[in-house]
């Protein structure tokens, strides 16, 4: 059984060993209580301390790399390719993060394929 949460409902999906049937069944839960602002747990505070670290390790390679190269000479066509595909890169990587969120946004997402429709509760009159 795999279970998706939602921010307003928990999405579970059984899949039936054996069997080609796959079910989904969509449980509403209540809303998430806010959290406290300005207060860090202790495993958000080592979370925290291990990303500045990583980026801190990350600036300084960096910086490493970019210095030790100081001396190889690039020519102009390769300041334009280096330019181009940085361009490129980023164009490419906000259309398809642009195309991303539209489609979320849109629903298309929603039910991929009719095996995966919601089922709707029996009501009082059913049971």
């Amino acid at each position: 059984m795999r279970a998706i949460a939602t921010p307003a409902r928990l999405l579970i999906f059984s899949f039936t060993a054996g069997q080609s049937r796959f079910g989904a069944m969509v449980q509403n839960l209540p809303p998430p209580k806010p959290a406290k602002g300005g207060s860090l747990t202790g495993g958000q505070f080592v979370l925290l301390g291990a990303l500045v670290a990583i980026l801190i390790v990350t600036i300084v390679w960096a910086t490493a790399v970019w210095t030790s190269s100081n001396t190889v000479p690039m020519s102009k066509h390769g300041w334009i390719a280096l330019g181009l595909g940085t361009f490129f890169s980023l164009v490419i990587g906000c259309g398809l993060m642009a195309l991303m969120f539209f489609s979320s946004r849109s629903g298309h997402d929603e039910a991929a394929t009719p095996k995966f429709v919601q089922r709707r509760e029996p009501t009082h009159d059913e049971e």
